[in-house]
């Protein structure tokens, strides 16, 4: 699988299932993407999301009526508790030619990741579903390594802008970003203020 960021802005979602799978991943579309759940009943946190129910028990629909369920799809996730009834839904999206994710069950072509990020970037772990486990303590463990990650991307940034008008030389101005990245004093001062980190980036790096 390639790993790809996708904006699902305004696209249709389809999650089969009301428990708490399926609320999770109502939770990570839900105000972006237009998501649709289906299921015989719900869990409150996903009557709490942004989403539109529709009250259905798979396992006594016909192919023909969960086809005009997934008519106009972009992507179907299967969270039910029946793996053969998410692995029928999953045939069904390969025959329509519709991205698949699969809960539990036979893998579909879409993995969703454990995600952290902030205003300035995004980091997505998988372990191509092996280990959600794994991909949940990266990603914690990268939220508390770098609780000062957004702030440093933004000094990055306005420091870049300062370089190409103090040094002309390409490699030098890289050689001192990534000083920068490296100086625990920096990281440090950016947990507590901002404006004191920039004085401090300055005064070491600026001369």
């Amino acid at each position: 699988m390639i790993p790809l960021f996708v904006d699902c802005q305004k696209r249709r979602i389809v999650i089969f299932g009301g428990g708490d799978v399926a609320a999770r991943k109502a939770a990570y579309f839900a105000g972006v993407a237009e998501v649709a759940v289906v299921s015989r009943s719900f869990v409150q946190k996903i009557l709490d999301c942004k989403v539109i129910y529709k009250e259905c028990d798979v396992s006594t629909e016909s192919d023909e009526s969960l086809v005009a369920i997934l008519k106009g799809a972009f992507l179907v996730i299967g969270a039910l508790s029946d793996t053969a009834q998410n692995n029928r839904i999953g045939r069904l999206c390969r025959h329509l030619e519709i991205l698949f994710n699969n809960a539990d069950g036979e893998h579909g072509d879409v993995i969703l990741p454990s995600v952290t990020g902030g205003i300035n970037y995004t980091i997505a772990i998988s372990t191509n579903g092996s280990s959600p486990a794994i991909s949940r303590f990266i990603r914690e463990h990268l939220e508390q390594e770098f609780p000062a990650l957004d702030e440093m991307i933004s000094l990055q940034q306005r420091l870049r802008t300062e370089l190409k008008h103090a040094e002309p030389d390409q490699q030098k101005r890289n050689a001192i970003l990534w000083e920068v990245l490296n100086d625990p004093l920096v990281w440090n001062a950016l947990s507590a203020d901002f404006a004191n980190a920039w004085n401090l980036v300055k005064k070491r790096y600026l001369r």
